[in-house]
């Protein structure tokens, strides 16, 4: 493919599979399901190969509790990280999916958040296993290996969709998105996101799952791993309107990120902790 035909790439593509009316069915969606499959199949392939003594039943309710706290945590993390302002003049927007702003106007559901995606599927996660008496270390050690190649399909989505790209670039690898209003030549970050944040920290997870030395140091490695990655894609992704950069150098999704690698850094000295108190807490005897 020559270097124009990639540059128009996303101007040739259709977000929707098929509608009928004003019903659409479309690849993002698509994406998701496959992500999410994705994850099920693999964390499927652990517990048959793997030290994992858990049910095909508790794997399949588990994601739903996942899945409701992805969604839900997305969404109101994109509220309060990223557009607060609006949604705070207009709170009915957050779950509906109009504009009251100017009469009625059916607009659908946009924004969401990752690091709000992120913390809602914990939450779900702690309550689920207190729910059903599970260590959650180790089912956090169970499934983080599993999870990033889920962000390669989501990623693709939003390629697809035109939406998230990059910055302003002169590289011959750059592209014209259609959302653009300024039609300029741009990095194709949603590219990079799903080669780094997904094949990359995929491989890295996926190859060191069974040298864990402890239950919680998969899980640190990859909150870290991820907030790493994402820092320095954002450099090429072009930050949002309604928040530009901070201090002119950093964007809202490099200073969450920040905070991930931190709470990486701290859940490896909580888990490390937890493992050493184990070893020498002593054997109780009957």
């Amino acid at each position: 493919m020559n270097p124009i035909n990639w540059q128009h790439l996303p101007e040739h593509m259709s977000p929707i599979i098929y509608e009928i009316g004003s019903f659409q069915i479309r690849y993002y969606s698509l994406m998701y399901l496959i992500a999410f499959f994705l994850t099920y199949i693999l964390v499927s392939y652990r517990i048959k190969h793997e030290d994992y003594k858990y049910s095909a039943e508790t794997i399949q309710d588990f994601f739903i509790w996942a899945i409701t706290g992805l969604i839900v945590g997305a969404r109101f993390g994109y509220v309060l990280f990223y557009n607060f302002a609006h949604y705070a003049k207009h709170p009915l927007e957050i779950i509906l999916p109009f504009d009251f702003s100017h009469g009625m106007q059916y607009i659908g559901i946009s924004g969401m958040s990752y690091h709000g995606g992120a913390i809602g599927v914990l939450i779900a996660s702690v309550i689920f296993c207190r729910k059903h008496k599970i260590d959650f270390w180790r089912f956090a050690e169970l499934f983080c290996p599993a999870i990033p190649l889920g962000y390669t399909f989501g990623r693709i989505g939003n390629f697809i969709n035109g939406e998230l790209y990059g910055r302003i670039t002169t590289m011959p690898w750059g592209m014209y998105f259609p959302l653009d209003m300024t039609h300029q030549l741009r990095h194709p970050s949603q590219l990079y996101e799903a080669l780094f944040e997904g094949v990359f920290l995929f491989i890295v997870l996926w190859s060191v799952r069974k040298k864990s030395p402890f239950d919680g140091f998969i899980f640190a490695l990859y909150i870290f791993g991820y907030g790493l990655v994402r820092f320095i894609i954002e450099f090429f992704r072009e930050p949002d309107t309604q928040l530009g950069l901070f201090g002119g150098i950093l964007s809202m999704g490099q200073m969450l990120c920040i905070l991930m690698m931190l709470a990486g850094v701290c859940i490896y000295f909580i888990a490390r902790k937890r493992k050493t108190g184990a070893a020498l807490r002593p054997a109780q005897t009957g």
